[in-house]
């Protein structure tokens, strides 16, 4: 594969798994995450829930993570506290003894 034909930031598919989630109001909210696929940049686009049908549309516009420090991306295997907006917002879970981390998938936004 020749370097134009590599996929570019933008076109990777990010996932965050979701350990704690606050519904802020019905288009947003707050949750503690990991990156587990990645990096994940503010501006990324989550359309997936992993085994749901549910339909969501959220767009990431904070990511505070290094003891509340405001950054850009979230590497995998890091966690952060995030704030997601936009629709199905009230289909997002936080993680109990019993469940695992429900995970959403998507896209970074264009480099």
């Amino acid at each position: 594969m020749d370097a134009s034909s590599q996929p570019t930031l933008d076109q990777i598919e990010v996932e965050l798994a979701i350990d704690q989630v606050t519904i802020v109001n019905p288009a947003e909210a707050t949750a503690t995450v990991r990156c587990i696929l990645g990096p994940v940049r503010c501006g990324a686009r989550f359309d997936l829930i992993h085994d749901s049908a549910e339909t969501i549309d959220l767009e990431l516009t904070q990511i505070l993570a290094y003891f509340g420090r405001a950054v850009e991306e979230l590497d995998p295997v890091h966690t952060a506290l995030v704030t997601l907006r936009g629709t199905g917002v009230q289909h997002l879970t936080s993680a109990t003894p019993r469940s695992r981390w429900q995970t959403v998938r998507g896209t970074n936004p264009p480099a």
